[in-house]
């Protein structure tokens, strides 16, 4: 479990084909204070961590996780959002997010507000439900709040503070992005669904 309030970057420096998986080896001041076995949300994506060399630890992402997530995309210098999981004694700065990546949005537009940016993402209106005006977004593993919500687009302000500190600085309009809706509006909706059919 995670709250979308990133730690450090990471910065790609191998990846590999293991038959339908991809292993990647991330560099970042977080990876020498990891744990075998540990879960590290890496842009939206809670994985394993299998091995640890110095600064640098290794994860591997399945066939599943590639074919739902922009991790197919990944390359070698690619900087990559990463939180450890949330500790349960102290304050939920973002949201609750899980690390389980709903699908990939795309980045359409990109405005420099001369103190901010605000991006707009193109999404799956198969989860227009699930995304509400105002409402907790989960892009990149970064939590924001989305509004000017559509059907199958939306729009987040980002601060320069989380600019800085985040992937956003390296993401340009057509980049693909994970994206997590809200937990608490997907079991409303299912509930919603189930009392509806009866």
């Amino acid at each position: 479990m995670f709250t979308g309030i990133i730690e450090s970057l990471g910065i790609i420096e191998e990846v590999s084909q293991n038959g339908t998986n991809k292993t990647f080896w991330i560099n970042s001041a977080l990876s020498s204070g990891l744990t075998i076995d540990e879960s590290l949300c890496h842009s939206g994506v809670c994985l394993t961590i299998e091995e640890i060399r110095n600064e640098t630890h290794r994860v591997t992402a399945i066939r599943e996780t590639l074919e739902k997530t922009n991790l197919e995309y990944w390359k070698k210098g690619d900087l990559v959002n990463l939180e450890r999981s949330m500790k349960m004694n102290g304050r939920i700065d973002g949201h609750i997010v899980q690390g389980h990546v709903d699908g990939m949005g795309k980045c359409i537009s990109k405005k420099d507000l001369n103190g901010s940016f605000e991006y707009t993402f193109k999404y799956d209106e198969k989860n227009a439900a699930l995304l509400i005006e105002k409402g907790s977004v989960c892009v990149n593993g970064v939590s924001l709040t989305a509004f000017n919500v559509s059907h199958d687009t939306f729009t987040v302000a980002i601060i320069p503070y989380t600019l800085e500190h985040t992937n956003f600085k390296s993401l340009k309009e057509a980049d693909h992005v994970n994206l997590e809706f809200d937990i608490l509006g997907k079991y409303v909706s299912r509930i919603l669904h189930f009392n509806k059919a009866k």
